[in-house]
Protein backbone atom coordinates (compact mmCIF):
# COMPACT_ATOMS: atom_id res chain seq x y z
CA UNK A 1 0.00 0.00 0.00
CA UNK A 2 1.19 3.52 -0.75
CA UNK A 3 2.83 5.26 2.26
CA UNK A 4 0.59 7.31 4.50
CA UNK A 5 2.41 10.55 3.68
CA UNK A 6 2.10 10.04 -0.09
CA UNK A 7 -0.60 11.58 -2.27
CA UNK A 8 -3.00 9.62 -4.44
CA UNK A 9 -4.71 11.69 -7.14
CA UNK A 10 -7.21 9.92 -9.35
CA UNK A 11 -10.21 10.40 -11.58
CA UNK A 12 -11.12 10.26 -15.26
CA UNK A 13 -9.00 11.77 -18.00
CA UNK A 14 -12.03 13.85 -19.00
CA UNK A 15 -15.25 14.86 -17.30
CA UNK A 16 -17.75 13.55 -19.84
CA UNK A 17 -21.17 13.48 -18.20
CA UNK A 18 -22.49 14.20 -14.74
CA UNK A 19 -23.30 10.51 -14.25
CA UNK A 20 -19.83 9.37 -15.32
CA UNK A 21 -18.13 11.85 -12.99
CA UNK A 22 -20.28 11.01 -9.97
CA UNK A 23 -20.16 7.24 -10.48
CA UNK A 24 -16.38 7.33 -10.80
CA UNK A 25 -16.14 9.51 -7.70
CA UNK A 26 -18.35 7.09 -5.77
CA UNK A 27 -15.98 4.25 -6.58
CA UNK A 28 -12.90 6.29 -5.76
CA UNK A 29 -14.36 7.46 -2.45
CA UNK A 30 -14.07 3.84 -1.33
CA UNK A 31 -10.41 3.67 -2.37
CA UNK A 32 -9.22 6.49 -0.12
CA UNK A 33 -7.73 8.91 -2.63
CA UNK A 34 -6.61 12.42 -1.65
CA UNK A 35 -7.80 14.34 -4.73
CA UNK A 36 -10.39 13.66 -7.40
CA UNK A 37 -9.09 14.83 -10.78
CA UNK A 38 -10.84 15.32 -14.09
CA UNK A 39 -10.05 17.32 -17.21
CA UNK A 40 -12.68 19.97 -17.92
CA UNK A 41 -10.78 21.86 -20.61
CA UNK A 42 -8.78 19.48 -22.78
CA UNK A 43 -5.95 20.72 -25.02
CA UNK A 44 -5.89 18.31 -27.99
CA UNK A 45 -3.34 17.68 -30.69
CA UNK A 46 -5.78 18.10 -33.58
CA UNK A 47 -8.95 20.18 -33.99
CA UNK A 48 -12.23 18.33 -34.07
CA UNK A 49 -11.31 15.94 -31.24
CA UNK A 50 -13.18 16.14 -27.93
CA UNK A 51 -11.75 19.22 -26.21
CA UNK A 52 -13.44 18.86 -22.86
CA UNK A 53 -16.97 19.37 -21.65
CA UNK A 54 -16.15 22.96 -20.67
CA UNK A 55 -17.49 25.12 -17.88
CA UNK A 56 -20.50 22.90 -17.18
CA UNK A 57 -18.12 20.32 -15.75
CA UNK A 58 -17.26 22.66 -12.89
CA UNK A 59 -20.63 22.05 -11.22
CA UNK A 60 -20.11 18.29 -11.48
CA UNK A 61 -16.74 18.57 -9.77
CA UNK A 62 -18.22 20.70 -7.00
CA UNK A 63 -20.95 18.08 -6.57
CA UNK A 64 -18.26 15.42 -6.13
CA UNK A 65 -16.78 17.39 -3.26
CA UNK A 66 -20.15 18.05 -1.65
CA UNK A 67 -21.39 14.47 -2.02
CA UNK A 68 -18.28 12.42 -1.27
CA UNK A 69 -16.01 14.84 0.59
CA UNK A 70 -13.24 14.51 -1.97
CA UNK A 71 -10.91 17.38 -2.75
CA UNK A 72 -11.05 18.35 -6.44
CA UNK A 73 -8.42 19.23 -9.03
CA UNK A 74 -8.34 20.07 -12.74
CA UNK A 75 -5.96 21.27 -15.43
CA UNK A 76 -5.74 24.95 -16.35
CA UNK A 77 -4.27 26.33 -19.56
CA UNK A 78 -5.06 30.05 -19.41
CA UNK A 79 -6.06 32.82 -17.01
CA UNK A 80 -9.77 32.26 -17.59
CA UNK A 81 -9.47 28.66 -16.38
CA UNK A 82 -7.62 29.79 -13.26
CA UNK A 83 -10.26 32.40 -12.46
CA UNK A 84 -13.07 29.84 -12.75
CA UNK A 85 -11.19 27.30 -10.64
CA UNK A 86 -10.55 29.90 -7.93
CA UNK A 87 -14.13 31.18 -8.05
CA UNK A 88 -15.41 27.66 -7.47
CA UNK A 89 -12.89 26.88 -4.73
CA UNK A 90 -11.00 24.07 -6.43
CA UNK A 91 -8.54 22.56 -3.99
CA UNK A 92 -5.76 22.13 -6.51
CA UNK A 93 -4.96 22.83 -10.16
CA UNK A 94 -2.23 21.64 -12.47
CA UNK A 95 -0.37 23.05 -15.43
CA UNK A 96 -0.32 20.51 -18.26
CA UNK A 97 2.66 19.38 -20.33
CA UNK A 98 1.59 21.38 -23.39
CA UNK A 99 1.40 24.53 -21.26
CA UNK A 100 4.66 23.97 -19.37
CA UNK A 101 6.53 24.01 -22.65
CA UNK A 102 5.40 27.61 -23.33
CA UNK A 103 6.76 30.28 -20.93
CA UNK A 104 4.17 32.81 -22.15
CA UNK A 105 1.33 30.48 -21.13
CA UNK A 106 2.91 29.69 -17.78
CA UNK A 107 3.45 33.39 -17.08
CA UNK A 108 -0.21 34.12 -17.85
CA UNK A 109 -1.28 31.39 -15.44
CA UNK A 110 1.19 32.58 -12.80
CA UNK A 111 -0.04 36.17 -12.96
CA UNK A 112 -3.65 35.05 -12.57
CA UNK A 113 -2.64 33.13 -9.40
CA UNK A 114 -1.14 36.12 -7.59
CA UNK A 115 -2.68 36.75 -4.19
CA UNK A 116 -4.03 33.22 -3.83
CA UNK A 117 -2.84 30.17 -1.91
CA UNK A 118 -4.21 27.33 -4.03
CA UNK A 119 -2.08 24.21 -4.46
CA UNK A 120 -0.46 23.99 -7.90
CA UNK A 121 1.15 21.06 -9.69
CA UNK A 122 3.35 21.50 -12.75
CA UNK A 123 3.70 18.66 -15.25
CA UNK A 124 6.97 18.20 -17.07
CA UNK A 125 7.06 19.74 -20.56
CA UNK A 126 6.27 17.48 -23.50
CA UNK A 127 9.89 17.56 -24.63
CA UNK A 128 12.74 16.41 -22.37
CA UNK A 129 13.90 19.84 -21.20
CA UNK A 130 14.74 20.17 -17.50
CA UNK A 131 15.23 23.96 -17.69
CA UNK A 132 11.72 24.49 -19.05
CA UNK A 133 10.27 22.43 -16.20
CA UNK A 134 12.25 24.32 -13.57
CA UNK A 135 11.39 27.64 -15.22
CA UNK A 136 7.67 26.91 -15.10
CA UNK A 137 7.88 25.99 -11.41
CA UNK A 138 9.86 29.16 -10.66
CA UNK A 139 7.24 31.31 -12.40
CA UNK A 140 4.55 29.82 -10.15
CA UNK A 141 6.72 30.39 -7.08
CA UNK A 142 7.35 34.01 -8.04
CA UNK A 143 3.59 34.53 -8.16
CA UNK A 144 3.57 33.82 -4.40
CA UNK A 145 2.35 30.22 -4.55
CA UNK A 146 4.30 28.21 -1.99
CA UNK A 147 2.59 24.81 -2.25
CA UNK A 148 3.92 23.63 -5.63
CA UNK A 149 4.48 20.04 -6.74
CA UNK A 150 6.03 18.57 -9.88
CA UNK A 151 4.34 15.85 -11.92
CA UNK A 152 6.45 13.46 -13.95
CA UNK A 153 4.33 12.31 -16.91
CA UNK A 154 7.03 11.27 -19.35
CA UNK A 155 8.48 12.86 -22.49
CA UNK A 156 7.84 12.75 -26.19
CA UNK A 157 10.74 11.18 -28.09
CA UNK A 158 11.50 10.74 -31.77
CA UNK A 159 11.82 6.98 -31.60
CA UNK A 160 8.83 5.31 -30.00
CA UNK A 161 9.31 2.89 -27.12
CA UNK A 162 6.83 0.62 -25.40
CA UNK A 163 5.62 3.67 -23.48
CA UNK A 164 3.29 6.38 -24.65
CA UNK A 165 5.77 8.91 -23.25
CA UNK A 166 9.31 7.85 -22.43
CA UNK A 167 9.84 8.07 -18.64
CA UNK A 168 13.47 9.24 -18.85
CA UNK A 169 13.77 8.80 -15.08
CA UNK A 170 17.01 10.78 -14.95
CA UNK A 171 15.24 14.09 -15.63
CA UNK A 172 12.98 13.99 -12.53
CA UNK A 173 15.99 12.78 -10.53
CA UNK A 174 17.88 15.85 -11.75
CA UNK A 175 14.87 18.02 -10.90
CA UNK A 176 14.99 16.83 -7.29
CA UNK A 177 18.68 17.68 -7.17
CA UNK A 178 18.01 21.19 -8.48
CA UNK A 179 14.89 21.71 -6.32
CA UNK A 180 15.39 19.40 -3.31
CA UNK A 181 12.26 20.37 -1.41
CA UNK A 182 9.69 20.02 -4.18
CA UNK A 183 7.23 17.10 -3.92
CA UNK A 184 7.43 14.81 -6.95
CA UNK A 185 4.33 13.00 -8.23
CA UNK A 186 4.41 10.25 -10.87
CA UNK A 187 1.73 10.01 -13.56
CA UNK A 188 2.09 6.41 -14.83
CA UNK A 189 -1.10 6.78 -16.91
CA UNK A 190 0.51 9.21 -19.34
CA UNK A 191 3.90 7.53 -19.22
CA UNK A 192 2.56 4.06 -19.97
CA UNK A 193 -0.46 4.84 -22.11
CA UNK A 194 -1.84 1.36 -21.42
CA UNK A 195 -3.41 -0.08 -18.29
CA UNK A 196 -1.08 -3.07 -17.93
CA UNK A 197 1.95 -0.77 -17.61
CA UNK A 198 0.58 1.21 -14.67
CA UNK A 199 1.62 -1.19 -11.92
CA UNK A 200 5.33 -1.54 -12.85
CA UNK A 201 5.61 2.21 -13.42
CA UNK A 202 3.92 3.04 -10.12
CA UNK A 203 6.17 0.56 -8.34
CA UNK A 204 9.29 2.09 -9.85
CA UNK A 205 8.13 5.56 -8.75
CA UNK A 206 7.70 4.30 -5.19
CA UNK A 207 11.12 2.62 -5.36
CA UNK A 208 12.57 5.98 -6.39
CA UNK A 209 10.95 7.63 -3.35
CA UNK A 210 8.33 9.68 -5.19
CA UNK A 211 5.83 11.57 -3.06
CA UNK A 212 2.67 10.28 -4.72
CA UNK A 213 0.84 9.04 -7.79
CA UNK A 214 -1.64 10.51 -10.25
CA UNK A 215 -3.51 7.64 -11.95
CA UNK A 216 -6.49 8.01 -14.25
CA UNK A 217 -9.61 6.09 -13.26
CA UNK A 218 -12.94 5.78 -15.06
CA UNK A 219 -16.09 3.93 -14.06
CA UNK A 220 -16.07 2.24 -17.49
CA UNK A 221 -12.70 2.76 -19.25
CA UNK A 222 -13.79 1.00 -22.44
CA UNK A 223 -16.35 3.77 -23.00
CA UNK A 224 -14.05 6.68 -22.15
CA UNK A 225 -14.11 9.58 -24.60
CA UNK A 226 -10.38 10.19 -24.21
CA UNK A 227 -7.39 7.97 -23.37
CA UNK A 228 -9.48 4.84 -22.84
CA UNK A 229 -6.48 2.48 -22.94
CA UNK A 230 -4.68 4.05 -19.99
CA UNK A 231 -7.58 4.29 -17.55
CA UNK A 232 -8.58 1.71 -14.96
CA UNK A 233 -11.67 1.27 -12.79
CA UNK A 234 -11.71 2.39 -9.14
CA UNK A 235 -11.65 -1.28 -8.08
CA UNK A 236 -8.55 -1.88 -10.23
CA UNK A 237 -6.92 1.21 -8.74
CA UNK A 238 -7.52 -0.13 -5.23
CA UNK A 239 -5.96 -3.45 -6.21
CA UNK A 240 -2.96 -1.66 -7.73
CA UNK A 241 -2.35 0.45 -4.63
CA UNK A 242 -2.68 -2.56 -2.36
CA UNK A 243 -0.18 -4.48 -4.49
CA UNK A 244 2.58 -1.89 -4.22
CA UNK A 245 5.66 -2.88 -2.27
CA UNK A 246 6.81 0.01 -0.11
CA UNK A 247 10.52 0.19 0.64
CA UNK A 248 12.19 1.43 3.79
CA UNK A 249 12.58 5.22 3.57
CA UNK A 250 14.91 5.49 6.55
CA UNK A 251 18.48 6.69 6.03
CA UNK A 252 20.64 3.95 4.57
CA UNK A 253 23.56 2.38 6.44
CA UNK A 254 26.50 4.17 4.82
CA UNK A 255 29.11 1.80 6.25
CA UNK A 256 27.33 -1.19 4.74
CA UNK A 257 27.19 0.57 1.36
CA UNK A 258 30.84 1.62 1.32
CA UNK A 259 32.19 -1.54 -0.32
CA UNK A 260 29.54 -1.40 -3.05
CA UNK A 261 30.28 2.24 -3.77
CA UNK A 262 33.98 1.55 -4.05
CA UNK A 263 33.24 -1.16 -6.62
CA UNK A 264 31.03 1.27 -8.55
CA UNK A 265 33.75 3.92 -8.50
CA UNK A 266 36.35 1.50 -9.86
CA UNK A 267 33.97 0.27 -12.55
CA UNK A 268 33.04 3.83 -13.56
CA UNK A 269 36.72 4.70 -13.90
CA UNK A 270 37.18 1.68 -16.16
CA UNK A 271 34.24 2.77 -18.30
CA UNK A 272 35.72 6.26 -18.65
CA UNK A 273 39.05 4.81 -19.73
CA UNK A 274 37.35 2.56 -22.29
CA UNK A 275 35.40 5.50 -23.69
CA UNK A 276 38.60 7.52 -23.91
CA UNK A 277 40.25 4.71 -25.87
CA UNK A 278 37.23 4.39 -28.16
CA UNK A 279 37.23 8.09 -28.98
CA UNK A 280 40.94 7.94 -29.79
CA UNK A 281 40.09 5.27 -32.36
CA UNK A 282 37.38 7.60 -33.72
CA UNK A 283 40.04 10.29 -34.13
CA UNK A 284 42.22 7.86 -36.07
CA UNK A 285 39.28 6.91 -38.27
CA UNK A 286 38.60 10.61 -38.86
CA UNK A 287 42.18 11.20 -39.96
CA UNK A 288 42.01 8.18 -42.27
CA UNK A 289 38.75 9.35 -43.88
CA UNK A 290 40.16 12.84 -44.28
CA UNK A 291 43.24 11.46 -46.00
CA UNK A 292 41.07 9.36 -48.32
CA UNK A 293 38.49 12.17 -48.79
CA UNK A 294 35.76 9.80 -47.63
CA UNK A 295 32.32 10.57 -46.21
CA UNK A 296 31.89 10.16 -42.46
CA UNK A 297 28.66 8.18 -42.10
CA UNK A 298 28.40 4.61 -43.37
CA UNK A 299 24.83 3.73 -42.47
CA UNK A 300 24.93 0.02 -43.25
CA UNK A 301 28.05 -0.53 -41.16
CA UNK A 302 26.61 1.48 -38.26
CA UNK A 303 23.30 -0.38 -38.28
CA UNK A 304 25.07 -3.74 -38.33
CA UNK A 305 27.36 -2.75 -35.43
CA UNK A 306 24.45 -1.51 -33.37
CA UNK A 307 22.45 -4.66 -34.02
CA UNK A 308 25.37 -6.89 -33.00
CA UNK A 309 26.09 -4.90 -29.84
CA UNK A 310 22.44 -5.02 -28.77
CA UNK A 311 22.34 -8.80 -29.31
CA UNK A 312 25.52 -9.30 -27.29
CA UNK A 313 24.30 -7.07 -24.47
CA UNK A 314 20.89 -8.76 -24.39
CA UNK A 315 22.62 -12.14 -24.06
CA UNK A 316 24.33 -10.75 -20.96
CA UNK A 317 21.02 -9.68 -19.46
CA UNK A 318 21.45 -5.96 -20.18
CA UNK A 319 18.43 -3.92 -21.24
CA UNK A 320 18.10 -3.68 -25.03
CA UNK A 321 16.63 -0.19 -24.72
CA UNK A 322 19.51 1.00 -22.54
CA UNK A 323 22.20 -0.45 -24.81
CA UNK A 324 20.58 1.06 -27.89
CA UNK A 325 20.52 4.52 -26.32
CA UNK A 326 24.07 4.15 -25.01
CA UNK A 327 25.61 3.17 -28.34
CA UNK A 328 23.67 5.83 -30.19
CA UNK A 329 25.18 8.45 -27.87
CA UNK A 330 28.64 6.99 -28.39
CA UNK A 331 28.11 6.97 -32.15
CA UNK A 332 26.91 10.58 -32.13
CA UNK A 333 30.07 11.71 -30.38
CA UNK A 334 32.22 9.62 -32.70
CA UNK A 335 30.55 11.38 -35.66
CA UNK A 336 31.24 14.74 -33.99
CA UNK A 337 34.93 13.92 -33.55
CA UNK A 338 35.33 12.80 -37.17
CA UNK A 339 33.38 15.81 -38.45
CA UNK A 340 35.65 18.18 -36.50
CA UNK A 341 38.71 16.54 -38.06
CA UNK A 342 37.37 16.68 -41.61
CA UNK A 343 36.31 20.32 -41.27
CA UNK A 344 39.49 21.49 -39.54
CA UNK A 345 41.12 22.79 -42.73
CA UNK A 346 37.94 24.66 -43.66
CA UNK A 347 37.95 26.46 -40.30
CA UNK A 348 41.64 27.26 -40.61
Amino acid sequence: MIPVNSLVISGPCSAETREQVLETALGLSKVGIDYFRAGIWKPRTRPGEFEGIGDIGISWMCEVRETYGLKIATEVAKAEHVELALKNNFDMIWVGARSTVNPFTVQEIAESLQGTNIKVMVKNPVNPDLKLWIGAIERIWKAGITDVSAIHRGFSVYEKTRYRNDPNWQIPIDLKQELPGIPLICDPSHIGGRAHLLMPLAQKAMDLNYDGLMIESHVDPSQAWTDAKQQITPAELKELLNSLTIRNRAAIDEDAMLAFREQLTQTDESIIQLLKNRMRISEQIGEFKKDKNHVILQSNRWEEALRNNVLKASAEGISEEFVTQLFKLIHQDSIRIQSDILSKDDRD
